[in-house]
């Protein structure tokens, strides 16, 4: 007998699949759109560190799919590409002097090696990677369509500057740490600046980056995520005149029904106002509150749990509606990223007001009530109810009160109906090297100029330092050869070309339409193509990506559905995220802690068909869960019993009649569980089915040849070796899905639970569809069942045939 020899199979087979472009596939308007398939992984940065067991989960998730899909007659589209631009290749290349272009290409080399032992079926003829000019010449030309709508604009914004690594992070890179605001790579000191960034206008698209989640198939945690991050609220503006100051704070609110509850007001220490009407005996203390402000990250700042801070800043302003004066203080809880960065505090009714209030001891005024009638307050009420203290309007219901004291804001021209968005516009400038140059040049005394098309792609320069200029400036301001240049416009002025680049979400925004079209030097993508392949039909990634990535992505493709580019509003019509393997240790694999699992040692020792099929027998696809050699080695053997099986006698004689069923209920199980992605029960019952078949010394043909096609989306290398051991030719890959008998897959005789008042007590087994009365007698008179029951009041008996007879006494 031939002992499992996957080394030798594993690579023969990878190297028939790639000479062979097996998986290559070709538009053919023959094939109706419901029998083509697009399914797409969230495509991977490749770091210097390689692989880890993490990536192939979600990629072993979709090929398994992919595979299946194809076996049963559907066209697939499986790319697989690279998302290589980033502030890590760049750091890399100033600590060693290597060009970030060099590093990358030589980590793709080694990503697309280690993806490619694992026998994943992409169309590698449609590799992608984000740093190259013909790729992201599509992605600045995508910028100029938004600079042309007025999506793509400038503007001087407060964001989070890191020195060290010399360029501005986004809330979600800056960590809280007892030393203050630390970068999440490196842990460098970073601080809030204001610096001249390019924004993206994604607010534009707020209600319909919303609305649109309604129609996706995605995990509600997802969705729920993103409309928190979207955050829309309805309520209005109001504006509060100030005392001894020309001008207005204009604040939004919620629930303007308690405006006459407004003691105070909080500005962010941001806000434009604070220099101009903090009085000079305040300056000192609201100077050193600003500067303590800009050490804490948003998420420090609004957490509910911190002790409330403030200065005040010296100046009032008056409630329009009570026309008393009410004081003006700054708080970090206030944000100037949120609303118009400033409150009307109502300290009787929130809880961040009320503890405020009682911290500076600052007057509370209670204006909502439930019955209508005031109360000592221990607390803020925060509940709708009945308005009181509210000059005309008391006695208002909230929902009532609110209309009406609107309208009539409206009518006097203090305040107006307004909706407010947590999203703020999309910081869409990193003054890094290693990324897309920002196609605009800025002409002097006339301002910024696309640069025309035709000049795509604006390429990076060769740089020999990479070091951050200290200034906030890109590494690119140094370069002035590359910096200086003429107008686009041929009138011969001198221009200066942008140095910011762009984040490395540009070029992840549209990467699923390049691989519709790789190789078109006319257009990102032609039109026949994205009519042919899109929407994708199924996205897998990590969890991580929930919010950035997914929402830059629909607000991108949105923009290029309104531009007539692209025939659907939405990219991904279904999300599945895979969950995180941990270490052996049960805690996320990280270098320090030393419990990182290399797929390359797996894959050298055991095989890649058993890392595949062990990584999705370890449970359900979207459940964490913490990996195990042993159970690795248990999947092993598992694959050994089934070669030591293709080496048996294969025979044409007729199957035992209870094989041929277990057969067909594994054929069933291994179709409906591959459908759904319940990938680990799928493999529970083709072990069961191993067990049995193990028993034989000859091998019926007609029960081996089904099983080797169910299991070759699976274990894809052994499946094909013993395809061609049963004497076929050329790859399974597109052989037929076996079919089963639905006949077959039903048991004649039937397990029933038989429980007492909801616990079980006893299991009888019964032929398939006895009568109900047959049934519920035999469960009465079972012995183990009468001494629960016997001497006691029978109330009733619920029966469900063929599964359960609870007995309720």
């Amino acid at each position: 007998m031939k002992s499992y020899s996957f080394r030798d199979i594993e690579k023969k087979w990878q190297r028939y699949w790639l000479e062979h472009k097996t998986f290559s596939v070709k538009e053919d308007p023959s094939i109706p759109k419901e029998k083509r398939r697009y399914v797409l992984d969230m495509f991977p940065y490749p770091s210097a560190e390689g692989l880890h067991v993490g990536h192939p989960e979600g990629y072993t998730a979709t090929d398994i799919y992919c595979r299946y899909l194809r076996m049963r007659g559907y066209q697939v589209l499986h790319p697989m590409g690279f998302d290589s631009f980033g502030l890590p290749a760049e750091i890399y290349a100033i600590t060693t002097g290597t060009h970030p272009r060099i590093t990358t290409e030589r980590n793709i080399e080694r990503f697309r090696t280690q993806i490619q032992s694992l026998g994943f079926s992409y169309d590698w003829d449609r590799e992608i990677a984000t740093h190259r000019p013909e790729y992201y010449k599509w992605t600045q030309w995508m910028f100029l369509k938004m600079y042309e709508m007025g999506l793509a604009y400038m503007a001087e914004v407060p964001v989070w500057f890191c020195e060290a690594l010399g360029t501005v992070l986004a809330n979600e890179e800056v960590i809280q740490t007892p030393e203050g605001p630390r970068s999440e790579r490196g842990n460098h000191p970073v601080i809030r600046k204001p610096l001249r960034q390019w924004m993206l206008k994604i607010t534009a698209y707020a209600d319909r980056l919303l609305e649109g989640l309604d129609k996706l198939d995605w995990p509600e945690s997802i969705k729920t995520m993103q409309r928190n991050w979207i955050g829309r609220s309805e309520g209005a503006d109001i504006r509060f005149p100030l005392k001894d100051h020309d001008g207005h704070i204009e604040v939004f609110t919620t629930r303007p029904d308690t405006v006459f509850g407004a003691t105070y007001m909080v500005l962010a220490p941001e806000h434009p106002l604070v220099k101009e009407i903090t009085t000079p005996e305040q300056r000192e203390a609201v100077e050193a509150y600003v500067r303590q402000a800009q050490l804490k990250s948003d998420l420090e700042r609004t957490d509910l749990a911190k002790e409330k801070t403030g200065v005040f800043t010296g100046a009032y302003a008056v409630n329009p509606f009570t026309e008393k004066e009410i004081p003006v203080w700054i708080s970090d809880y206030i944000l100037i990223t949120y609303g118009t960065g400033a409150i009307m505090a109502v300290p009787a009714h929130d809880e961040r007001d009320w503890e405020f209030a009682k911290k500076f001891d600052l007057p509370i005024v209670q204006v909502v009530s439930r019955d209508g009638k005031e109360e000592e307050l221990t607390e803020a009420f925060v509940e709708e109810g009945i308005s009181i203290n509210s000059g005309p309007f008391s006695g208002l219901p909230t929902k009532e009160m609110k209309e009406k004291i609107i309208a009539y804001m409206e009518e006097k021209g203090i305040g107006k109906r307004a909706v407010n968005y947590r999203l703020r516009d999309w910081i869409f400038s990193r003054q890094r090297y290693w990324g897309e140059p920002i196609p605009v040049v800025h002409v002097e005394g006339d301002g910024v100029q696309p640069v025309p098309y035709d000049q795509l792609p604006v390429t990076l320069p060769e740089v020999e330092s990479y070091k951050p200029t200290g200034t906030g400036e890109s590494p690119l301001a140094t370069i002035r050869d590359w910096v200086e240049t003429s107008a686009p416009d041929g009138s011969g002025r001198k221009a200066y070309r942008e140095t910011n680049t762009m984040p490395q979400w540009a070029g992840s925004c549209w990467y699923y339409l390049r691989y519709l079209d790789p190789h078109n030097d006319r257009e990102f993508a032609s039109r026949e193509k994205i009519d042919y392949w899109m929407p994708v039909d199924l996205y897998v990634g990590g969890a991580e990506h929930a919010v950035l990535h997914l929402l830059y992505a629909r607000f991108w493709h949105k923009v290029l559905y309104d531009l007539g580019l692209v025939n659907t509003d939405e990219p991904f019509m279904r999300l599945v995220n895979q969950g995180m393997i941990l270490g052996e240790d049960g805690e996320k694999m990280s270098k320090s802690r030393g419990n990182v699992v290399n797929p390359d040692d797996i894959i050298e020792e055991y095989g890649a068909d058993s890392l595949r099929m062990y990584e999705m027998f370890m449970g359900p696809l979207e459940a964490t869960k913490p990996w195990s050699t042993k159970g690795l080695v248990g999947v092993h053997r598992f694959l050994n019993r089934v070669w030591d099986i293709s080496e048996r006698e294969i025979t044409d004689e007729e199957p035992d009649p209870d094989l041929l069923k277990l057969l067909h209920k594994t054929i069933k199980k291994v179709t409906e569980d591959t459908e759904h992605l319940r990938f680990n029960t799928a493999i529970a019952q083709m072990m069961t089915y191993i067990n049995e078949i193990y028993k034989l010394e000859r091998v019926p043909r007609s029960l081996w040849e089904p099983f080797v096609l169910i299991i070759a989306p699976y274990a894809p290398h052994i499946a094909e070796e013993m395809w061609e051991k049963l004497g076929h030719e050329g790859s399974l890959a597109y052989h037929p899905w076996p079919t089963y008998d639905e006949a077959l897959t039903i048991d004649e005789v039937v397990t029933v639970v038989i429980q007492v008042n909801g616990k079980v007590r006893a299991r009888i087994e019964v032929p398939r569809d006895l009568p109900k009365e047959e049934l519920e007698k035999r469960a009465l008179s079972h012995e183990r069942i009468r001494q629960w029951i016997d001497g006691k009041e029978m109330k009733k008996v619920i029966t469900v045939p063929n599964k359960i007879v609870n007995i309720v006494v």
